[in-house]
């Protein structure tokens, strides 16, 4: 969809409906300017503006003359932003944040919230958070059509930036740096204690020093779970041994239970009933499980329907008692 016909930026070479004083600068051209900052060249914020890239690049000396400065350094390997331009960028973003404030607010004033909002999911989250939600929506917001993917992380932060999810659920361990992509945005659903799941024929740990030679079971790679684990193993020491590899928490507890290893899961994974063999230890120093709602965050996102449902999930997240 053109921006224009959204309320966004106006095309190049259209009369500005809003007349701008002189030395002011027009509010609207600021749009172009945080798009080329975040995408990092002019042909980038063109695509995701939809308009051509001499639109973006007429705009953008549009709003050098209005304030009598250069914004963008102009290179053979392509642009960057001067100081004024990063100030002026800074101020775009704090617009479009106050928005999207806004249109939260509106939102919450009207009963007839509507859209189609589509979720990406690991599986801890659909079966503790998002089901409730399901469960819930339709009669609280009868006009929101909310449909949801299970999903691994990478191919639910595919589906994000090519626009076929509108919100993910995310893991991450607590000790994990986190970088943020450009154009996104992190709210952090639940944090949730990382456990120890052994076989009850095997003695049961009272600190960290007990696992030094434990018989782990490991984590498929790039997982929350599996970083989790380094990071135990680390403290530790000793000679950890891991053997097998999960990526669902149910395969886990199976081969817990099948007394092949011990293994770190987070506490939501272990909500309701448990095998038998299998018992549930926690131990100080094994650190947190974030759940993450990762969004779009631009002009018109996330729009009424993406916030309600995420408020929805921040709500029942919150009820959670582990």
């Amino acid at each position: 969809m053109n921006p224009s016909s959204r309320g966004g930026p106006q095309a190049a070479g259209a009369t500005p409906s809003t007349a701008v004083a002189p030395g002011g600068t027009d509010p609207r051209r600021l749009a172009f300017l945080l798009a080329v900052h975040r995408t990092g060249g002019v042909l980038a914020a063109a695509d995701v503006l939809g308009v051509t890239a001499s639109a973006v690049s007429q705009q953008i000396h549009r709003l050098e003359a209005e304030e009598g400065v250069q914004v963008l350094d102009r290179g053979p390997r392509g642009v960057s932003l001067t100081p004024v331009g990063r100030v002026l960028a800074d101020a775009a973003e704090r617009i479009e944040a106050e928005m999207v404030d806004a249109r939260k607010a509106i939102a919450t004033m009207s009963d007839d919230v509507s859209g189609r909002v589509v979720v990406g999911s690991v599986q801890s989250a659909i079966r503790s958070v998002v089901a409730p939600v399901l469960h819930a929506l339709p009669e609280r917001f009868p006009g929101i059509d909310l449909e949801v993917q299970e999903a691994e992380p990478e191919a639910a932060m595919r589906g994000l930036r090519a626009g076929s999810l509108d919100l993910v659920l995310v893991e991450r361990d607590s000790e994990s740096d986190v970088s943020v992509p450009r154009g996104m945005d992190d709210v952090i659903v639940r944090e949730e204690p990382w456990c120890l799941v052994t076989h009850v024929a095997f003695p049961t740990p009272t600190q960290l020093a007990d696992l030094r030679d434990a018989p782990w079971l490991g984590a498929v790679d790039g997982t929350a779970a599996a970083r989790a684990l380094a990071r135990v193993i680390a403290q530790v020491g000793g000679s950890a041994v891991t053997r097998h590899r999960y990526f669902d928490f149910d395969v886990a507890l199976a081969l817990v239970a099948a007394g092949q290893g011990v293994a770190l899961l987070p506490a939501l994974a272990l909500q309701g009933e448990l095998p038998d063999d299998v018992a549930v230890v926690r131990l100080p120093g094994l650190g947190s499980r974030y759940l993450v709602a990762r969004h779009r965050s631009t002009r018109a996102e996330p729009g009424p329907a993406t916030s309600t449902v995420l408020d929805e999930l921040l709500a029942v997240a919150a009820g959670i008692e582990l």
